[in-house]
């Protein structure tokens, strides 16, 4: 589970921090790969995206997010659940539809939050969370809670028309909020050079007047660093910031995607070279910070958490026939 959020400059991390980011990384994997199998079970139904190899993005923002920071995000969005805080059991058990999870079985994989936690989704329309995180941005500066949206979203999703408002939108209200575009290279299954006029997504804001800048969304430290300083450009009243985390999923686009559109020796090559928990796990080492014994001991600690997460999520009670009735309006 990640620790609860603090205010946090950018100064460097301590070894404590660095080990936390390591756990959290490999939760969310570990996760992930249960998830896969739940799926290939015939436990989890529908649409399943999953965010091995993307772990960085997310644990590296949150590493530097403020008390008051919201969070939303696109149907990619485990991970993000489980570093904001909310815990696997819930994430676990929605994903299967039962009772005991975050929308108590009715939203699945794409549709749960936690308001306690201000995560706001999980949006399963391609580029719908971004003004709708927008909109997280202007609250924030109305009530002066010191907060900023951290709004992720695929590079699938920025040839939105409806982004380009959002962006707009921010950039004139100054409104604290950092676009986080996810870049994978293969949005839904084609690759950005076939669908982006431009690579260079970061500056998609440029005709608004909002500053960006690519990162390696492979390694946790250099997001992290590019977090904090994002962060405090929108914190501070400057407005918005786009950051392009260049990044890699593994899996297809969801687990119905067989993804052929790429070579295993292209995933291959990305695995063995630019794998996020194992360039960390390597500093770990080189720096005296972690023995191998330590790591084993995370991996059990994060393996006994997803298998408790799993087990819940199998004998949590179905969702009560009344359900159906339930969540449809606000009861005044």
């Amino acid at each position: 589970m990640a620790s609860k959020k603090k205010d946090r400059g950018a100064a460097e991390p301590t070894p404590q921090e660095l080990i936390r980011y390591y756990r959290e990384m490999l939760l969310i994997r570990r996760f992930e790969e249960k998830a896969g199998q739940l799926y290939g079970m015939g436990l989890i139904n529908g649409f399943c995206h999953l965010y091995i190899g993307q772990e960085a993005v997310v644990v590296g923002m949150q590493a530097v997010a403020g008390a008051a920071d919201s969070c939303i995000t696109s149907y990619r969005d485990h991970g993000h659940m489980l570093v904001c805080g909310m815990d696997p059991k819930g994430v676990m058990a929605e994903l299967t539809g039962r009772a005991g999870g975050y929308s108590r079985g009715k939203g699945g994989s794409m549709h749960m939050f936690s308001r306690e936690k201000r995560f706001y989704g999980g949006h399963g329309i391609v580029g719908a969370q971004v003004p709708l995180g927008t909109g997280l941005g202007f609250a924030h500066k109305y009530s002066k809670d010191n907060g900023v949206a951290h709004v992720y979203c695929g590079d699938g999703a920025v040839n939105q028309g409806q982004v380009y408002e959002a962006f707009n939108m921010a950039s004139l209200w100054k409104l604290p909020v950092v676009f986080v575009i996810e870049n994978n290279k293969y949005a839904m299954g084609t690759s950005t050079i076939r669908h982006a006029a431009g690579q260079e997504l970061y500056m998609r804001g440029a005709a608004y007047g909002i500053p960006g800048e690519p990162v390696n969304g492979m390694s946790v430290i250099a997001v992290r660093e590019a977090a904090a300083r994002a962060l405090e450009h929108a914190r501070s009243g400057q407005g918005p910031y786009i950051l392009e985390m260049n990044t890699y999923r593994y899996r297809g686009h969801s687990m119905s995607d067989p993804a052929k559109y790429r070579s295993k020796e292209e995933v291959t090559k990305m695995r063995e070279q630019h794998d996020p928990i194992d360039q960390l796990k390597e500093k770990l080492l080189a720096d005296g910070l972690i023995d191998e014994a330590g790591l084993k001991e995370i991996d059990r600690e994060v393996k006994v958490i997803v298998t408790e997460a799993a087990e819940f999520s199998q004998s949590s009670p179905e969702p009560d026939p009344s359900e159906l009735w339930t969540d449809v309006l606000i009861e005044a």
